[in-house]
């Protein structure tokens, strides 16, 4: 399956057909956010402005954030950096690029910065359940072995333990039976092909997407519905995420990390945790002194 589709003149890649999609549906399910049009934001050009304002940014945070951690893959060929259709963006760089998106385009608008990033997050969860079909087709996201003990899985140390399995007889490894039945192989001239060649992958992907798709549908439907503070709505996407991500880390080989030691969205999710606890109490307490009547 190749990543794209060539038109002889040009290459239309899947990965940037899916942002696209996931640009003009999150204006659309944005557009029709009831509560952001009671706290002032009516106009769909303002959506508009603030969708593209958001997604650049946040396509420059996700690139500055993965290649920060993959230096040695770009120090040779700099100008690689840019090829973003070919993959490497990363989740957790581009949340922090939409977010100094979103307060640069508050300022300067003037607006409620909590007011905005409220009505993106849904739009933003599942325009991220979009862009892992795009990880699908670019053959990365590299899953563990479907064969992979969940003891290894829940401790991390896959890596390890791949590097023993590869140094066992034919014998040894035909004794690990597939434990998931819809792993999936990827080519050869992928990351995940190449990296475990004609074996089935725990397809991390899809499992990332499912759960944002759940995630998306909670905030718009229920949380969404109980008109929290301004503000409230994007602590508990960051609740949401953070745990979504966590869960997904313990099935993907390729995971960045810090120092080798602990992985990249397993820190940052417990950092995204403490600041939306921390958020929450901030924006209810803020609120109560607001209503409190003066004397």
């Amino acid at each position: 399956m190749k990543a794209y589709i060539d038109l002889g003149f040009i290459k239309i890649h899947y990965y940037s057909i899916m942002y696209i999609i996931a640009f003009f549906l999150g204006i659309f399910i944005a557009g029709r956010d009831i509560v952001a049009k009671e706290r002032g934001v009516k106009d769909k050009k303002t959506i508009e402005d603030f969708a593209f304002w958001v997604m650049i940014s946040g396509l420059i945070g996700a690139r500055v954030y993965y290649v920060l951690f993959k230096l040695n893959m770009y120090k040779d060929n700099p100008l690689s950096v840019f090829a973003v259709w070919e993959g490497g963006l990363a989740i957790h760089g581009g949340i922090i690029g939409a977010f100094i998106g979103a307060c640069i385009f508050a300022k300067r608008k003037k607006m409620d910065l909590w007011v905005l990033t409220d009505m993106g997050v849904g739009p933003l969860l599942i325009g991220q359940a979009i862009g892992r079909i795009g990880n699908y087709a670019n053959g990365e996201i590299e899953g563990v072995p479907t064969f992979t003990p969940w003891k290894v899985i829940l401790k991390g140390n896959f890596e390890q333990w791949w590097t023993q399995y590869q140094s066992m007889s034919m014998d040894m490894q035909s004794k690990f039976k597939e434990l998931v039945p819809w792993g999936i192989v990827f080519p050869s001239g992928t990351s995940a092909g190449d990296s475990f060649p004609n074996l089935p992958l725990h397809p991390a992907m899809f499992y990332e997407s499912i759960l944002n798709v759940i995630g998306f549908l909670l905030l718009w439907f229920y949380f969404r519905k109980k008109r929290y503070n301004p503000g409230v709505l994007s602590m508990i996407y960051l609740i949401m995420y953070a745990l979504i991500r966590s869960f997904v880390s313990f099935f993907r080989v390729e995971d960045l990390s810090f120092f080798g030691i602990i992985r990249a969205p397993h820190l940052i999710s417990i950092i995204m945790l403490i600041l939306a606890l921390t958020g929450i109490k901030f924006f209810n307490k803020n609120n109560a002194k607001k209503d409190t009547p003066k004397k």
